[in-house]
């Protein structure tokens, strides 16, 4: 991985501010349920136990509640423009934007969400509209998955932040999720409690977190010298359905896996049916990681162990970045940044035990 593509530290160093992503993994909640108890949203299906964890780790790591941050007494009005494709399918889109929000309202500057469904004309219609706004700082033009676009034409001469996508070659600073990262931190999480035959159910392996997650779940074996064998990958398409056919076959191998990393919560959870249906006790019989920390990770039997796809923090950067630029004058070259996640343990990886 290049210096120009450098991802963020894993660790965070001592006197950095926390972050929502931080009291997550400290309260073993998801970022959309810490959301949710640190900004008092009232509806919400979240019991008195969790607000309380995740109010004390709060406490403890002495997150400030973004409201709370702002110090810039001056009149709100100018608006960073938060341009994407989709909103409506998944969680993530939504955490992105209130990372976004967050940074922009502590800067003194408001977020407009806009979405072109994909649609080129909608597409052109919305940056033309945009930018005739004389409050507009920038763009965030952001994707639902990572992937590499094409700048729309209409926005040359406008401070521009891509998230979650980036250009070949490179015309904007971009963030993105570090997937290679996080395969390879589940990979040696398992590893780590002693497996050495893993099997990988992946996504869709036309799209960029497949390849990626895939990459580092290599690197992971490497690593620890354990060979790569093609027979225990499989690929999916997201949905329980490929963790529920996938896990049989991998547990009718002649040598089945002892644990299996998912390339999402949503495989993870077929693949926890059918270990249930086999047989198999999560995780004294066969561990299993999941990947992107969804709201009901925390809720299956056990709950789920995963990797955190920091999609609130990639939020918060892409903007604060844009104030850099746009704001505060600061250069900044294209390039691409990487925000990695961490493992959030939880009850479904267990030591292997020989039998």
């Amino acid at each position: 991985m290049s210096d120009d593509e450098g991802h963020e530290a894993k660790q965070r160093p001592p006197e950095a501010r926390a972050t929502m992503m931080d009291v997550a993994r400290a309260a073993g909640v998801s970022q959309s349920s810490v959301s949710l108890v640190l900004n008092g949203m009232t509806g919400a299906r979240i019991s008195d136990a969790t607000r309380h964890r995740v109010i004390e780790a709060a406490k403890d790591l002495g997150y400030v509640l973004p409201y709370m941050r702002r110090q810039l007494p001056q009149a709100y009005g100018q608006i960073i423009a938060y341009l994407t494709d989709e909103i409506s399918t998944t969680v993530f889109p939504v955490q992105s934007i209130d990372g976004a929000r967050d940074a922009a309202w502590e800067a003194g500057l408001l977020l407009s969400t806009h979405v072109t469904r994909s649609n080129a004309e909608l597409e052109t219609a919305t940056i033309a509209n945009i930018r005739r706004n004389p409050e507009l700082v920038g763009v965030i033009y952001a994707t639902i998955f990572t992937r590499e676009i094409t700048l729309p034409p209409a926005l040359e001469g406008v401070p521009v932040v891509l998230l979650n996508c980036y250009t070949a070659p490179r015309q904007a600073v971009s963030v993105v999720p570090g997937e290679i990262v996080g395969g390879y931190n589940a990979t040696q999480h398992l590893i780590e409690h002693g497996h050495r035959r893993i099997g990988f159910i992946n996504g869709e392996p036309w799209m960029d977190a497949s390849t990626d997650r895939m990459s580092g779940y290599r690197q992971a074996l490497g690593s620890a010298d354990i060979p790569f064998d093609a027979e225990l990958v499989l690929e999916g398409d997201w949905l329980p359905g490929s963790g529920r056919v996938h896990l049989a076959a991998l547990m009718a191998l002649q040598s089945p896996p002892t644990a299996v990393f998912c390339g999402n919560d949503m495989i993870a959870l077929g693949a926890m049916q059918m270990a249930a249906e086999l047989g198999l006790r999560v995780p004294q019989d066969l561990s299993i990681i999941g990947y992107d920390d969804q709201v009901m990770a925390a809720y299956t039997a056990p709950p789920l162990t995963t990797v955190l796809l920091p999609n609130y923090e990639m939020g918060r950067k892409a903007a604060d970045l844009l104030i850099d630029m746009a704001v505060h004058g600061k250069q900044s070259h294209p390039r691409m940044l990487k925000i990695d996640g961490p493992v959030v343990a939880r009850g479904t990886v267990g030591r292997r035990s020989d039998k």
